[in-house]
């Protein structure tokens, strides 16, 4: 029907520019943002999968950070305790030459003088042996946790105490070099001492290697998790691209059918001349 009340072409024309403009705007939005999914109401379901895997990457920056602090922990640890090895060995040497018989007064009192300043500097790098706060190698130290994943599941690293008169050093504060027969006595305790302070490096070492891989497990976690998040929500530019080019086409020729579709009427001022 000829009307000049209702334009019935003009009308689908003008639906089907709305909606390449529409179109049109969704794809400069996908290529200003990088994302084909900026929000729940592009697709709630992936967003929501997507928003859930982001605060779990999220999380595992805290756990990266936790477990580098206790790398740093265990390595300080470790570091002292070499030197305390390297000074129960230095120890040993002193005590054994002071178990000599034939050494005079003099000779002895000098190894003893030297013997309780390597013990003196014992007790001062344990003093030292701390990171964040944390000592591992002090009288009741604590054993060391860190975080493991983004649960919260906790990482523990057991504490090696390494002080003079313990389980491990059976040496006293007050150990010297008073005579022979102490100093041969004495090599026996630094022989066990340095058995048992091998043995704790030998525990912290592998706790240090073992934190270290959980670290960088949680670091390519995070990143295949990152990658996975993009997987789901980032835009394909190139595919963006060729349809941007396609309805900028589309949106010229719906402007031009509306403009045909809006001067359609003006054809019935003919049927009245």
């Amino acid at each position: 029907m000829n009307s000049v009340n209702t334009n019935v072409g003009a009308m689908i024309a003008l639906q089907q520019l709305n909606r390449t403009n529409t179109e049109l705007q969704e794809v400069q939005s996908r290529i200003n943002t990088g994302k084909r999914i900026n929000s729940a109401k592009d697709n709630g379901a992936i967003w929501a999968i997507a928003q859930n895997q982001r605060a779990t990457s999220s999380s595992l920056n805290t756990v990266k950070e936790s477990l580098s602090r206790a790398v740093s922990t265990v390595d300080v640890a470790l570091s002292a305790g070499e030197s305390i090895s390297d000074l129960l060995l230095q120890m040993k040497d002193k005590a054994l030459a002071a178990s000599d018989t034939s050494l005079d007064t003099a000779a002895r009192s000098a190894l003893d003088a030297d013997f309780q300043s390597l013990r003196d500097q014992i007790r001062k790098v344990i003093a030292n042996a701390e990171f964040n706060g944390i000592n591992l190698l002090k009288t009741a130290a604590a054993s060391l946790t860190a975080l493991a994943n983004a649960t919260g599941t906790k990482l523990t690293v057991q504490s090696q105490v390494l002080a003079l008169g313990g389980s491990k050093i059976t040496i006293t504060n007050g150990a010297a070099l008073s005579s022979a027969s102490v100093a041969s006595t004495m090599v026996g305790l630094l022989n066990t001492s340095i058995a048992n302070v091998s043995s704790s490096l030998s525990s912290l070492g592998t706790a240090s290697k073992s934190v270290t891989q959980h670290l960088e497990f949680v670091g390519k976690l995070q990143d295949t998790i990152d990658a996975g998040v993009g997987n789901l929500v980032d835009a394909d530019l190139a595919k963006e691209s060729a349809r941007l080019q396609a309805l900028q086409t589309k949106q010229q020729l719906g402007v031009q059918a509306l403009a045909i579709a809006n001067g359609s009427s003006q054809v019935l001022l003919g049927l009245f001349r």
